[in-house]
């Protein structure tokens, strides 16, 4: 088993071990309400992971900055359509999702499977650019409707009031 098999094994692990994480977050999260801080802080401190770019190993060319774009815009809408919210208390709340974790496992299911694949014709580092720019376009784009909704909930209690 070469270095490269084992990185990959390694990888695909820490991604199944983040991906539970991130259930459980989100699970944590559900019981407390929706605020502008929560919506931002995510995507920001993932923002971080772009440094990765500095280095040649991880930039990516035009074609495959489009193909992990497209794929986070197409992801993203799962986890758009799937999002519930419940007002309570004055307060806007993300409901919990049976489909949550089953959309989150089976990304993670095809991640490993895509990135099998992938990594026959593309380097791991371009490949592990491209996950993080999908996840990060994902993220946004769900971080967006939901900072959307809070507006409108916001808007419709001034009215309201």
């Amino acid at each position: 088993m070469g270095i490269e098999s084992i990185l990959f094994t390694a990888a695909s692990i820490m991604a199944v071990i983040m991906g539970i994480g991130a259930i459980i977050v989100r699970q944590r999260a559900a019981k407390r309400p929706l605020t502008l801080r929560k919506i931002i802080i995510p995507p920001v401190m993932m923002s971080t992971g772009a440094l990765m770019y500095v280095f040649p190993y991880f930039r990516l060319s035009a074609s495959e900055i489009l193909e992990a774009v497209a794929m986070g815009l197409i992801f993203s809408v799962l986890l758009v359509i799937t999002t519930r919210y419940d007002e309570r208390d004055g307060a806007l709340y993300v409901r919990q999702s049976k489909l949550f974790p089953v959309i989150l496992l089976g990304l993670l299911v095809l991640r490993i499977i895509l990135k099998t694949i992938l990594s026959m014709s593309i380097s791991p580092g371009e490949i592990g650019g491209m996950f993080f720019l999908l996840a990060f376009v994902m993220i946004i784009i769900w971080r967006l409707s939901m900072l959307l909704k809070l507006k409108q909930y916001e808007k419709q209690q001034i009215k309201s009031t």
